[in-house]
Formats: structure tokens, sequence, C-alpha cells
């Protein structure tokens, strides 16, 4: 699908051009886009490899356990219905703990691992249980302590103080967090009622 979404834009901008005679400025524009994002992408794989070792020393000096820790009572209270010692309940825990440590890239197969194993024991496979709705807040939402992508990104484009959006994050995704579990929680309860009632 998104490959016809970029065919419609970039021919949109070329008839356009052609259109208003600006077609060389137009293909000039596209050139220079281009050189600018290998160069985007450059800085930003470095400060990406950089984070990215410092979130491997997290892990290797035990800090992801403690958030581990740290995590799972509120885990318990949010995944009720899963035991704290089961397979989702650790793959969910490495999964928000790799989000609260900006790892993205890392969080994304840990993710997908959780809703997995959420999956292997839902008793109606065809429509996602109360956890996995859950799960896909927490994972959408996803407070970060350090959002390693965004700083890198700005960094990249030579921000004067790339970290002066962390209090500024951490305030939006804790709100969106709040307000996604909240509103799912609430949910499940009408829908529980509902059940009941019928």
């Amino acid at each position: 699908m998104m490959n016809y979404v970029w065919i419609f834009l970039v021919l949109s901008a070329l008839i356009t051009g052609a259109l208003t005679g600006k077609l060389d400025t137009t293909v000039t524009a596209g050139i220079n886009a281009a050189k600018d994002s290998i160069f985007t992408v450059l800085n930003f794989a470095g400060i990406m490899c950089m984070w990215s070792g410092m979130m491997r020393i997290c892990k290797d000096s035990n800090l992801t356990g403690i958030i581990n820790k740290a995590a799972k009572p509120i885990c318990k209270r949010l995944f009720t219905d899963i035991e704290p010692d089961s397979k989702p309940m650790q793959a969910m825990l490495m999964n928000i703990t790799a989000n609260l440590l900006g790892l993205g890239n890392a969080a994304t197969p840990l993710g997908l691992k959780g809703m997995r194993e959420l999956d292997d024991i839902n008793p109606t496979p065809d429509i996602a249980s109360d956890a996995m709705c859950v799960f896909i807040i927490l994972n959408t939402a996803s407070l970060q302590l350090i959002p390693t992508s965004v700083v890198a990104l700005r960094a990249s484009a030579e921000a004067k103080n790339p970290f002066d959006v962390i209090v500024p994050i951490w305030i939006s995704s804790l709100t969106s967090v709040i307000v996604g579990v909240v509103a799912i929680k609430a949910f499940i309860r009408f829908e529980k009622r509902r059940g009941k009632d019928c």
C-alpha cells in the first residue's frame, strides 16, 4: 500500500512541477533531499550506535533487571489474568523495560514475542484478549526514560541542546499511558458488564 502512496506523491510532484513550469526545480529539490537524507542517516546511525552501547552497559550492569523488578508490581495490577512468573509476563516486562530505556529497535521483537505468548494462552484466538489490548496500549504509548531516537534525530539536525525535549516527552508519554490504560480498562469493564446483562 505504501508503495502506491509514494508513487502517487512522486508523480503528483512531477506533474505539478511540469504544469507550473518548475520541473527542473522539483527534480533538483528531490535530488538534494535524497543527498541530505544520506547524511542524516549516517549521523543518526553513529548516535544510535553510541546509545545502543550505553544500553548494553545498562543490561550488563543489571539495570534492566532492576527496572524489571520495579515494573513487576505495576504489571500484576494491569494484567490481573496473567500469572506473574509466566512466560507472557516475562516477555511483556522485557518489552516494557526496553521501551523505558529507549531501545526502540530492541523493543519491537520483544513486543512481538510478548504478543505471541499472550496469543498462546488466549482462549479465543480470533479475538484479542483483555491482556493483549492493555499490552498494545502500553507498547504504543511507551513511556521512555531516554528517548534515544528523538535525541539522535535532534543531534543529527545540529540542535543546540538535543536533550531539552526529555521532560516534555516524559510528561506527554506518561499522560498518554495513563489515558490509554484508563480508557482500555473502562472499555473492558463495560464489555464485561454488557456480557453479564445479556
